[in-house]
């Protein structure tokens, strides 16, 4: 049976719909699977939308472009279900509840995926909510795969990561009644300990939704599925397709712009991004898998888990990453860039410091005054805090290095039908030529991040080489004030 054959009728049960992977996923779907059964896809109401229209927005975006042209009656198989993975139950209601009884696939790819969440906002989603679904999908008789999307870095104390659940980290049933008892102000005081000094709420919340998956593998059929840094698409339905600055976006439109100028990251880490389309690709190959084995898997047996990682295949640093985006950077810079494009990285913290005051909070003052002089609304400032908080989250992940054993992942590819490889097939767009990736990167958030152009105006262009040329000067003036310095103390030395 193809793979598509595998999916032909059969009604599927997406959480995420909304996020970055859901999106990608629920495209490919419809795409490359024409003859799927419904696709349920779990929505929160947002002020002055229902979910009705939230998914028809979705629909109606650039992503779903390629789909709407080739198979214009897709959006007849989209069906909004009413709900909050933070709610119990997840706040589905008795008349959708009956609707899914039917379901055959489960797509839990729904989580907070913030690393300075408050610990039980992060326990209630990523914890409590896995166990909610779980809940649920216990009572779907026709239930065949149900796969939890999880993250490489939820053990990010193991630095060689194999395709296994590791021991937990704290009970995840007397975690969750701590997040429903307590506040979030308590929870928070006990977090670093309680947490096993875990580097974020994040981690240590997926880590605990794993032992829930765990625990229920003997009555569900289920498996974990871990993407690493999910980034723009490579290929499909577009290259350079992303929905969020998250990952090296938007580090790059950040150095792009001209306003992070450091960071105190080790440029020589091989970092693990894997391709947005990759991902969708192999979370239906995992359920094609999945399900072709079913029958000779034993209820004792193991729970299957998927490293979606492809360092080992296609490794690049970050210094690299960096040097890749300031080439492309200003041969096609942003409309909106405030600074020539550039920055480095420093292992050194004192010396990021002195960097981020004098390049990043310097700079966000005098603009914030220039903007203040204009009546325009500063902005700046604002934005430097969030950018340090954000690299503060972030540390560990900057200076530490992890190698995920992906075997089951590379299977994944050994399993497609010759006649699908152009289809579901991956392997080739797993070995990355990152120089002609990031470009289109690059051209993508342009498109679609930033709203401009994927090409830079002959305006913006302009802006760069009288950028070049600010820049060269500003750097003369700092070094022949410094070289002044240190003359006057050499000769008062003397």
């Amino acid at each position: 049976m193809s793979i598509a054959e595998a999916f032909q009728d059969q009604e599927i049960f997406v959480t995420g719909a909304s996020g970055f992977v859901g999106k990608a996923l629920i495209e490919k779907l419809l795409r490359s699977c024409p003859k799927v059964g419904r696709i349920y896809v779990l929505m929160r109401p947002k002020k002055g939308q229902t979910i009705e229209e939230r998914l028809q927005l979705q629909w109606e975006t650039r992503l779903y472009e390629r789909l709407r042209s080739e198979q214009p009656d897709a959006r007849s198989k989209l069906v909004a279900i009413a709900g909050d993975v933070e709610q119990l139950g997840l706040g589905i209601g008795s008349a959708d509840l009956e609707r899914l009884r039917n379901v055959n696939i489960v797509y839990h790819s729904a989580a907070s995926v913030r690393f300075d969440d408050a610990l039980s906002t992060a326990i209630l989603m990523n914890t409590r909510g896995t166990h909610e679904l779980i809940k649920l999908a216990l009572q779907w008789p026709k239930l065949q795969a149900f796969v939890h999307v999880s993250t490489t870095y939820s053990n990010p104390s193991v630095l060689e990561v194999e395709e296994r659940v590791y021991p937990p980290l704290a009970d995840w049933r007397t975690t969750i009644k701590l997040a429903e008892t307590y506040d979030a102000e308590i929870l928070d005081i006990f977090n670093l300990k309680y947490g096993n000094f875990q580097p974020n709420t994040y981690t240590f919340t997926k880590s605990l939704a794993e032992q829930v998956v765990n625990e229920y593998r003997d009555r569900l059929p289920i498996f974990i599925f871990r993407p690493s840094i999910v980034v723009s698409t490579i290929e499909e339905p577009m290259p350079g397709w992303a929905d969020n600055f998250n990952g090296p976006t938007g580090l790059l439109v950040a150095c792009g712009v001209g306003i992070l100028r450091s960071q105190n990251c080790d440029p020589n880490i091989v970092a693990d991004f894997v391709p947005a389309d990759v991902v969708a690709c192999t979370l239906i190959t995992s359920v094609y898998k999945f399900m072709s084995e079913s029958k000779s898997r034993s209820k004792d047996s193991e729970l299957y888990v998927v490293n979606c990682a492809t360092a080992n295949i296609s490794p690049i640093t970050m210094g690299e990453v960096i040097e890749i985006g300031k080439t492309f950077i200003r041969e096609n810079p942003f409309e909106k860039t405030l600074w020539l494009p550039g920055g480095s990285m420093t292992t050194c913290p004192v010396l990021h410091f002195v960097r981020f005051c004098t390049m990043h909070l310097l700079m966000a003052v005098v603009v914030d005054t220039l903007l203040r002089l204009y009546n325009e609304k500063p902005f700046l400032m604002k934005l430097q805090r969030r950018i340090f908080a954000a690299f503060s989250a972030l540390q560990v992940f900057a200076m530490t290095e992890w190698h995920f054993q992906n075997n089951n992942f590379r299977a994944l590819h050994d399993v497609v039908p010759a006649n699908e490889l152009s289809t579901f097939g991956f392997m080739q767009h797993a070995n990355i030529n990152y120089t002609k990736f990031f470009q289109h990167g690059i051209r993508g958030a342009k498109e679609f991040l930033l709203n401009e152009s994927p090409d830079s105006s002959s305006a913006a262009r302009f802006r760069m080489k009288i950028f070049y040329v600010l820049d060269f000067l500003c750097r003369g003036i700092v070094y022949a004030f410094l070289l002044r310095l240190i003359f006057r103390f050499l000769v008062r030395l003397w």
